[in-house]
């Protein structure tokens, strides 16, 4: 039995939308963060397989891509995280609604 593209896609999916759920449902901005690493990681899942159903390496380009900016992302908003918990003692996100100006 071989591994069709539509099993990657499925994977993808269902871990695309663990990450969605992860995003919508918690309080707490770390676990936001990884929410968000999960969604960007089920996307490169499913840029990669069609790539290589394809024979072709944009997909896999795109993902490499990816993985740069949610590096990035990682390292800027670990930072500002840091940042955040020393102010308040807290990473919760409604402390967020403190922020108005």
């Amino acid at each position: 039995m071989s591994i069709t593209l539509n099993d990657y896609l499925i994977l993808s999916t269902i871990i695309f939308m663990i990450g969605m759920y992860g995003a919508l449902r918690r309080k707490n901005l770390l676990m936001l963060f990884f929410s968000t690493e999960i969604m960007l990681n089920a996307v490169n899942i499913g840029l990669a397989a069609i790539s290589k159903f394809h024979g072709d390496l944009t997909g896999q380009m795109f993902a490499f891509f990816i993985i740069a900016v949610a590096a990035s992302e990682v390292a800027i908003g670990l930072g500002l995280l840091v940042l955040w918990f020393k102010r308040h003692n807290t990473i919760s996100l409604d402390t967020l609604q403190s922020m108005k100006g």
